[in-house]
């Protein structure tokens, strides 16, 4: 009996120390794998990849500068000085050009105006006023020569009254436009459809704010008008002499917009 007791207290005891022993046991130890495996990499697609919108932009250069310089209009004059004159010492067309040159800075053109009063200097050297185009061909061709230009503007004002010279369109009244071409030089071809081109892109804009193009040779008439020094240069009569200020403005804009889109790039 007392033998059977101490096996079983013998039992009892091991099971009580057992879990004792166990934490003093050596843990198993981690077994490198063979292979070594790596997490899978994350992927990333964009799938919303915008590209830069390519907007198209004006390219090239400008040059605007006036044969006839003190041509003004007699709106404009009056307004001023109180009197009807056709010719301004500096409300003329030279001031019409500056606003040309900054309305295609804004369209995105690099413009620039020629700074001559040539009639001021023609008056000073006692040049008649015939000689006009012989007097000013040396600034304009030593502009050329230096520098590339993409379009040439000699800025005139006609005549004409303004019966002949307004257009209304969608309630606007605008300054109508002629292009005038000498067709006695080489580069009579080339500063035609110059011409023809600036012409559409207005007409496009204005329906009929273009009158014809006016070609002019033969005997008894320049034929040139300078336009012999560049294949880019045309003459244009903006306005006649009673258009006023707000309808030249108007007009102004419209080739602004024309020429940057004649020289817009895609």
């Amino acid at each position: 009996m007392k033998k059977t007791l101490k096996i079983w207290m013998s039992i009892i005891f091991l099971l009580f120390i057992f879990p004792v022993v166990l934490q003093f046991l050596p843990k198993q130890s981690n077994i490198p794998s063979t292979l070594s495996l790596k997490e899978p990499s994350m992927i990333v697609y964009a799938s919303n990849v915008l590209e830069e919108d390519i907007q198209p932009k004006a390219e090239g250069n400008v040059l605007i500068y006036s044969t006839h310089s003190h041509e003004a209009y007699e709106p404009i004059t009056k307004a001023v000085d109180g009197k009807v004159a056709a010719s301004h010492h500096s409300e003329n067309i030279v001031k019409v050009g500056g606003k040309l040159k900054d309305n295609l800075l804004v369209n995105g053109v690099t413009a620039e105006q020629l700074d001559i009063d040539i009639v001021k200097i023609m008056q000073q050297k006692k040049i008649p006023y015939h000689r006009s185009y012989a007097a000013i061909r040396p600034y304009v061709e030593e502009k050329v020569k230096s520098k590339s230009y993409d379009l040439v503007i000699d800025l005139h004002r006609d005549s004409l009254g303004p019966s002949r010279t307004t257009i209304t369109h969608n309630n606007q009244r605008y300054a109508k436009v002629a292009f005038v071409v000498g067709r006695d030089h080489p580069f009579f071809e080339k500063n035609l459809t110059k011409a023809k081109q600036l012409k559409s892109e207005m007409d496009k804009r204005v329906p009929g704010i273009t009158r014809e193009i006016i070609v002019k040779g033969g005997r008894g008439v320049d034929g040139k008008y300078n336009q012999d020094l560049d294949t880019s240069m045309i003459l244009v009569e903006l306005g006649g002499v009673g258009n006023n200020e707000a309808e030249l403005n108007q007009t102004v804009s419209i080739i602004g917009e024309s020429v940057s889109a004649l020289l817009t790039v895609q």
